[in-house]
Protein backbone atom coordinates (compact mmCIF):
# COMPACT_ATOMS: atom_id res chain seq x y z
CA UNK A 1 0.00 0.00 0.00
CA UNK A 2 1.12 3.17 -0.89
CA UNK A 3 0.82 7.03 0.82
CA UNK A 4 -0.35 8.13 -1.87
CA UNK A 5 -3.82 9.36 -1.86
CA UNK A 6 -6.61 8.75 -4.18
CA UNK A 7 -9.31 10.11 -2.26
CA UNK A 8 -10.01 12.92 -0.28
CA UNK A 9 -13.02 14.22 1.86
CA UNK A 10 -12.66 17.10 3.45
CA UNK A 11 -15.24 18.14 5.31
CA UNK A 12 -18.00 17.00 3.48
CA UNK A 13 -21.38 17.36 3.67
CA UNK A 14 -24.50 16.11 2.01
CA UNK A 15 -27.65 17.73 2.13
CA UNK A 16 -31.47 16.84 1.51
CA UNK A 17 -34.36 18.89 1.72
CA UNK A 18 -32.32 20.39 4.28
CA UNK A 19 -31.50 16.88 6.06
CA UNK A 20 -27.92 16.52 6.26
CA UNK A 21 -26.96 13.20 5.58
CA UNK A 22 -23.35 13.67 5.82
CA UNK A 23 -22.66 16.43 8.29
CA UNK A 24 -18.18 17.10 7.64
CA UNK A 25 -16.78 13.66 6.27
CA UNK A 26 -13.08 13.87 6.14
CA UNK A 27 -10.68 11.02 5.07
CA UNK A 28 -7.96 10.08 3.26
CA UNK A 29 -7.87 6.75 1.33
CA UNK A 30 -4.26 5.62 -0.53
CA UNK A 31 -3.56 3.98 -3.41
CA UNK A 32 -3.88 0.44 -3.51
CA UNK A 33 -5.67 0.67 0.39
CA UNK A 34 -9.03 -1.79 1.13
CA UNK A 35 -10.65 0.86 2.73
CA UNK A 36 -13.76 -0.54 4.55
CA UNK A 37 -16.94 1.41 5.81
CA UNK A 38 -19.40 0.23 8.17
CA UNK A 39 -21.68 1.89 10.11
CA UNK A 40 -26.02 1.22 11.51
CA UNK A 41 -28.16 1.79 8.47
CA UNK A 42 -29.47 4.55 7.07
CA UNK A 43 -25.80 6.53 7.94
CA UNK A 44 -25.16 8.15 4.37
CA UNK A 45 -22.40 5.01 3.69
CA UNK A 46 -23.92 4.57 -0.08
CA UNK A 47 -24.06 8.10 -0.37
CA UNK A 48 -20.52 8.51 0.52
CA UNK A 49 -20.05 5.79 -2.58
CA UNK A 50 -21.78 7.98 -4.82
CA UNK A 51 -19.99 11.37 -4.03
CA UNK A 52 -16.97 9.82 -4.18
CA UNK A 53 -17.99 8.42 -8.22
CA UNK A 54 -18.92 12.07 -9.01
CA UNK A 55 -22.68 10.87 -8.57
CA UNK A 56 -23.67 13.31 -5.95
CA UNK A 57 -22.31 16.37 -6.09
CA UNK A 58 -21.45 17.21 -1.97
CA UNK A 59 -23.32 20.40 -0.81
CA UNK A 60 -20.34 21.58 1.12
CA UNK A 61 -16.47 20.69 1.33
CA UNK A 62 -14.52 19.48 -1.49
CA UNK A 63 -14.14 15.45 -2.96
CA UNK A 64 -11.21 15.21 -4.75
CA UNK A 65 -10.75 12.24 -6.37
CA UNK A 66 -7.73 10.41 -8.66
CA UNK A 67 -6.11 13.90 -8.35
CA UNK A 68 -9.14 15.38 -9.54
CA UNK A 69 -11.31 18.14 -7.65
CA UNK A 70 -14.75 15.95 -8.72
CA UNK A 71 -16.78 19.32 -7.84
CA UNK A 72 -15.11 21.52 -10.65
CA UNK A 73 -15.48 18.76 -13.50
CA UNK A 74 -17.21 19.72 -16.68
CA UNK A 75 -19.64 16.79 -17.46
CA UNK A 76 -17.56 15.29 -20.42
CA UNK A 77 -14.33 15.70 -17.73
CA UNK A 78 -16.75 14.12 -15.31
CA UNK A 79 -17.74 11.14 -17.94
CA UNK A 80 -14.15 10.58 -18.45
CA UNK A 81 -13.49 10.61 -14.84
CA UNK A 82 -15.68 7.88 -13.79
CA UNK A 83 -14.20 5.49 -16.54
CA UNK A 84 -11.58 5.75 -14.12
CA UNK A 85 -13.57 4.00 -11.64
CA UNK A 86 -15.78 0.45 -11.11
CA UNK A 87 -18.50 0.18 -9.53
CA UNK A 88 -20.35 -2.79 -8.19
CA UNK A 89 -23.74 -2.62 -6.99
CA UNK A 90 -25.71 -4.05 -4.54
CA UNK A 91 -28.04 -5.84 -6.70
CA UNK A 92 -25.43 -6.76 -9.36
CA UNK A 93 -27.13 -4.36 -11.85
CA UNK A 94 -27.85 -6.67 -14.85
CA UNK A 95 -29.62 -6.71 -17.66
CA UNK A 96 -31.81 -9.37 -17.55
CA UNK A 97 -31.59 -9.50 -21.48
CA UNK A 98 -28.38 -9.39 -21.96
CA UNK A 99 -25.97 -12.91 -20.98
CA UNK A 100 -23.30 -12.64 -18.69
CA UNK A 101 -20.51 -11.70 -20.79
CA UNK A 102 -22.94 -9.20 -22.80
CA UNK A 103 -23.39 -7.17 -19.70
CA UNK A 104 -19.66 -7.52 -19.08
CA UNK A 105 -18.83 -6.04 -21.97
CA UNK A 106 -21.52 -2.87 -21.15
CA UNK A 107 -18.50 -0.52 -20.21
CA UNK A 108 -16.50 -1.27 -23.31
CA UNK A 109 -19.15 -1.01 -26.27
CA UNK A 110 -20.47 2.59 -24.48
CA UNK A 111 -17.17 4.18 -25.22
CA UNK A 112 -16.84 2.54 -28.60
CA UNK A 113 -13.32 3.03 -29.13
CA UNK A 114 -12.33 -0.76 -28.77
CA UNK A 115 -12.36 -2.86 -31.84
CA UNK A 116 -14.74 -6.26 -31.19
CA UNK A 117 -12.09 -9.10 -30.87
CA UNK A 118 -10.77 -7.12 -28.01
CA UNK A 119 -13.81 -6.63 -26.52
CA UNK A 120 -14.01 -10.42 -26.72
CA UNK A 121 -10.78 -10.84 -25.02
CA UNK A 122 -11.51 -8.79 -22.19
CA UNK A 123 -14.12 -10.28 -21.56
CA UNK A 124 -13.49 -13.53 -21.59
CA UNK A 125 -10.46 -12.49 -19.44
CA UNK A 126 -12.52 -11.38 -16.56
CA UNK A 127 -14.95 -13.50 -16.61
CA UNK A 128 -12.37 -16.06 -15.67
CA UNK A 129 -10.66 -14.10 -13.29
CA UNK A 130 -13.88 -14.17 -11.15
CA UNK A 131 -14.45 -17.74 -11.64
CA UNK A 132 -17.50 -17.41 -14.53
CA UNK A 133 -15.15 -18.89 -17.27
CA UNK A 134 -17.93 -21.03 -18.33
CA UNK A 135 -20.82 -19.26 -17.68
CA UNK A 136 -20.52 -16.11 -20.07
CA UNK A 137 -23.06 -17.47 -22.20
CA UNK A 138 -26.32 -17.83 -19.38
CA UNK A 139 -28.43 -14.98 -18.93
CA UNK A 140 -28.91 -13.63 -14.92
CA UNK A 141 -32.46 -15.48 -14.54
CA UNK A 142 -30.59 -18.57 -15.59
CA UNK A 143 -28.11 -18.30 -12.46
CA UNK A 144 -27.54 -18.04 -8.70
CA UNK A 145 -27.13 -14.89 -6.70
CA UNK A 146 -23.25 -15.25 -6.61
CA UNK A 147 -23.36 -15.32 -9.88
CA UNK A 148 -24.74 -12.23 -10.08
CA UNK A 149 -22.62 -10.22 -7.92
CA UNK A 150 -19.63 -12.02 -9.89
CA UNK A 151 -20.87 -11.15 -13.12
CA UNK A 152 -21.46 -7.43 -11.39
CA UNK A 153 -17.72 -7.44 -10.43
CA UNK A 154 -16.27 -8.35 -13.67
CA UNK A 155 -18.08 -5.68 -15.38
CA UNK A 156 -16.39 -3.43 -12.70
CA UNK A 157 -12.85 -4.34 -13.32
CA UNK A 158 -13.15 -4.91 -17.37
CA UNK A 159 -11.77 -1.07 -17.86
CA UNK A 160 -9.09 -1.32 -15.95
CA UNK A 161 -10.27 0.95 -13.36
CA UNK A 162 -7.61 2.72 -11.03
CA UNK A 163 -10.79 2.89 -8.23
CA UNK A 164 -13.14 -0.13 -7.31
CA UNK A 165 -16.28 0.70 -4.89
CA UNK A 166 -18.22 -2.00 -3.56
CA UNK A 167 -22.51 -1.07 -2.36
CA UNK A 168 -23.23 -4.28 0.02
CA UNK A 169 -21.14 -6.82 -2.07
CA UNK A 170 -21.64 -9.77 -0.10
CA UNK A 171 -25.59 -8.63 0.93
CA UNK A 172 -28.40 -11.65 0.10
CA UNK A 173 -25.35 -14.24 -0.11
CA UNK A 174 -24.95 -17.47 2.08
CA UNK A 175 -21.98 -17.64 4.07
CA UNK A 176 -20.00 -19.60 1.99
CA UNK A 177 -20.41 -17.23 -1.85
CA UNK A 178 -20.37 -14.36 0.96
CA UNK A 179 -16.23 -15.78 1.34
CA UNK A 180 -15.69 -16.11 -2.33
CA UNK A 181 -16.51 -12.37 -2.35
CA UNK A 182 -14.41 -11.77 -0.11
CA UNK A 183 -11.73 -12.75 -1.30
CA UNK A 184 -12.02 -12.11 -4.88
CA UNK A 185 -12.27 -8.14 -3.09
CA UNK A 186 -8.48 -9.41 -1.92
CA UNK A 187 -7.00 -11.03 -4.40
CA UNK A 188 -8.39 -8.17 -7.38
CA UNK A 189 -7.08 -5.65 -5.41
CA UNK A 190 -3.50 -7.02 -4.36
CA UNK A 191 -2.96 -8.49 -8.30
CA UNK A 192 -3.85 -5.24 -9.80
CA UNK A 193 -2.98 -2.89 -6.92
CA UNK A 194 -6.32 -0.94 -7.19
CA UNK A 195 -7.88 0.94 -4.35
CA UNK A 196 -10.98 -0.27 -3.26
CA UNK A 197 -13.59 1.58 -0.85
CA UNK A 198 -16.18 -1.16 0.16
CA UNK A 199 -19.55 -0.43 2.46
CA UNK A 200 -20.87 -3.57 4.07
CA UNK A 201 -22.42 -4.53 7.35
CA UNK A 202 -20.47 -8.26 7.28
CA UNK A 203 -18.42 -7.26 9.18
CA UNK A 204 -16.72 -10.86 9.90
CA UNK A 205 -15.70 -10.29 6.40
CA UNK A 206 -14.24 -7.21 6.13
CA UNK A 207 -12.11 -8.18 8.74
CA UNK A 208 -10.28 -10.57 6.64
CA UNK A 209 -9.12 -8.28 3.90
CA UNK A 210 -9.40 -4.64 5.25
CA UNK A 211 -6.34 -2.49 5.88
CA UNK A 212 -8.39 0.22 7.45
CA UNK A 213 -11.79 0.19 8.95
CA UNK A 214 -14.21 3.35 9.66
CA UNK A 215 -17.13 3.57 10.90
CA UNK A 216 -19.88 5.64 9.98
CA UNK A 217 -22.46 7.43 12.56
CA UNK A 218 -24.30 10.73 11.94
CA UNK A 219 -22.59 11.36 9.38
CA UNK A 220 -19.01 11.03 10.35
CA UNK A 221 -16.31 8.79 10.81
CA UNK A 222 -16.34 8.48 14.61
CA UNK A 223 -13.13 6.24 14.31
CA UNK A 224 -10.72 4.78 11.35
CA UNK A 225 -8.46 1.77 12.46
CA UNK A 226 -6.62 -1.02 11.62
CA UNK A 227 -8.88 -4.05 11.81
CA UNK A 228 -6.68 -5.17 15.17
CA UNK A 229 -7.25 -1.79 16.49
CA UNK A 230 -11.21 -1.32 15.56
CA UNK A 231 -11.52 -4.97 17.32
CA UNK A 232 -10.20 -3.27 20.60
CA UNK A 233 -11.60 0.07 20.69
CA UNK A 234 -13.84 1.40 23.71
CA UNK A 235 -15.96 3.86 21.71
CA UNK A 236 -19.53 3.15 22.92
CA UNK A 237 -21.33 3.22 19.76
CA UNK A 238 -18.43 1.30 17.83
CA UNK A 239 -18.50 -1.22 20.46
CA UNK A 240 -22.20 -2.33 20.31
CA UNK A 241 -22.06 -2.16 16.94
CA UNK A 242 -19.34 -5.26 17.14
CA UNK A 243 -20.69 -7.05 19.90
CA UNK A 244 -24.11 -7.34 18.48
CA UNK A 245 -22.32 -8.85 15.36
CA UNK A 246 -21.59 -11.91 17.62
CA UNK A 247 -23.91 -14.30 19.76
CA UNK A 248 -23.06 -13.52 22.86
CA UNK A 249 -20.94 -10.34 22.38
CA UNK A 250 -18.02 -8.86 23.50
CA UNK A 251 -16.03 -9.89 20.12
CA UNK A 252 -12.61 -8.79 19.92
CA UNK A 253 -12.47 -7.95 24.15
Amino acid sequence: MSSESVILLDNAVMAFGGRRVLNGLTADIRKGEIFVIIGPSGTGKSVTLKLISGLLEPTAGRVTVLGEDVNALSDAALSAHRRRIGYLFQSGALLGWKTLAENVALPLLEHGRIPPGEIDRRVAAVLEEVGLGASGELYPAEVSGGMIKRAGFARAIVEDPELLLFDEPTSGLDPVMSRVIDRLIASISRARGVTCVVVTHDLAGALQYADRIAFLKEGRFLETASPEALLKTRTPDIRAFLDAQFVGGTYGR
